[in-house]
């Protein structure tokens, strides 16, 4: 029988991908890129470990599900730091004040 590749493999490259460069947005699209991503390799880990002997691409699953791990983590983070510095400014209030005041500070108008 010939082996086939995991369905989801390329979609959770990609999905990792985007979550990465994206991650560093208060951490939101980290975390919801990289958590589609997980939950997609491990449905198809779970696949694979069904039936080992019809599937080919097992390794790029692995590499993909390290970085979708990789990309969940510093997304969570990035959106605790981003939670923490809005609230250590004195909550989202004075954080938009402060926004406001750099913004005429620097003679941009909304």
């Amino acid at each position: 029988m010939e082996q086939q590749k995991l369905p989801n493999v390329t979609i959770v490259i990609v999905l990792a991908i985007i979550g990465f460069v994206c991650c560093c947005f208060a951490g939101i699209p980290g975390v919801l890129f990289g958590g589609i991503a997980l939950f997609l390799a491990l449905k198809d880990e779970k696949l694979y470990k069904e039936n080992p002997e019809n599937y080919s691409n097992y390794s790029t699953l692995k590499t993909a599900k390290t970085i979708s791990i990789v990309v969940l983590a510093l997304g969570v983070l990035y959106l605790l730091w981003s939670i923490y510095s809005i609230m250590s400014m004195g909550g989202w209030d004075a954080y938009m004040e402060q926004s406001r005041d750099m913004m005429e500070q620097w003679g941009i108008e909304e």
